[in-house]
């Protein structure tokens, strides 16, 4: 059984669960029979035509999740029966069967978390991306971001806090607050005024010098005021589906740095031995439990529309994972 959609539309509405014949795979082919997929914003956008790529139809969404190679081509040599992997690649990981090249894979340790393991490539690696490849930061410098609370949210506040960094987290619900400080939020204040105010007070005069914005709107000024003069934006997602606008004074007067970050761009252009040099720390962290994405609901997929609605939801406490 896969997930399947003819026509871009409201997933709840386009989604069909229908029956296919894997296909046998050939000289360097892997067949991988998917364990756990989450149900990530970019798969819902997917399905709407709103994403960054456009569906061939028909199309099965899913950009990533685990599973175990049930059968090889006679050519493969990077993979054996019964591996657990990840998707490198969005490859429709809502289906029961994936079939594709063994270099769309990576192998993972066999005592990493099955729920965990399906959430491993696109979160915590746009955090390790974000973290490593836009500012030079020092031991104790600070990472602020808003969606505090998001997959890659988590994914920040435990990355930075493995390399010696700290975070500035805002977020929309005061709950949130004891909760991502007991994760490990150095700064967890509210996306208000009140809260930039309040991070300024207890950041002191250290400088910020890269924030990660994933909302976009006021939330995204908010972050701009607080950065420091040549600080860097770093904007990977829009929660609250508005634009960014920047103020002159924030390019003049701070001569701030706009950046944008896309995980799928990253995917497509880099080397596999690069991609795997990333995945392989994190999923080391994930296995001891350094890093561990919260996760709200498991659903099986023949409960996909009820998981679905779920997802579309606010006031979350973490990832729906489909169970195939």
């Amino acid at each position: 059984m896969r997930l399947c959609f003819h026509e871009s539309g409201k997933p709840t509405e386009v989604l069909r669960l229908e029956s296919f014949e894997p296909p046998v795979p050939e000289r360097h082919e892997v067949r991988v029979r998917m364990l756990y997929a989450p149900i990530n914003p970019a798969d819902l956008n997917y399905i709407e035509g709103t994403y960054g790529r456009q569906p061939t139809f028909p199309a099965v969404p899913g950009n990533e999740g685990c599973g175990r190679v049930e059968a090889i081509g006679d050519e493969v040599e990077s993979l054996a029966v019964g591996d657990l992997v990840i998707a490198l690649h969005p490859l429709g990981c809502w289906s029961q069967y994936v079939v594709a090249a063994e270099n769309r894979f990576a192998k993972l340790p066999e005592d990493i978390d099955l729920a965990q393991a399906s959430m491993l490539r696109v979160n915590p690696t746009t955090a390790w991306q974000m973290i490593h490849n836009f500012r030079e930061l020092d031991l104790g410098d600070f990472v602020v971001q808003n969606a505090a609370n998001s997959g890659v949210g988590t994914a920040v506040i435990q990355i930075a806090r493995h390399l010696g960094l700290k975070t500035v987290n805002f977020v929309r619900r005061p709950e949130l607050v004891a909760e991502l400080t007991e994760l490990g939020g150095d700064v967890v204040v509210l996306d208000n005024e009140t809260g930039v105010a309040q991070a300024q007070a207890l950041v002191g005069p250290h400088p910020l010098r890269l924030a990660l914005n994933a909302v976009g709107g006021d939330s995204a000024l908010r972050l701009m005021e607080i950065l420091a003069p040549k600080g860097t934006l770093v904007t990977y997602g829009a929660m609250s589906r508005r634009s960014l606008k920047i103020p002159n004074k924030y390019l003049i007067f701070k001569d701030l740095e706009i950046r944008g970050y896309w995980l799928s761009r990253w995917l497509d252009e880099a080397p596999h031995h690069e991609i795997r040099t990333v995945l392989q720390p994190l999923a080391d962290l994930m296995r001891k439990g350094v890093i561990k994405l919260p996760v709200d609901t498991i659903y099986p997929v023949a409960d996909f529309q009820q998981a679905i609605t779920h997802a579309l939801e606010g006031g979350r406490n973490g990832k729906i994972i489909l169970k195939f």
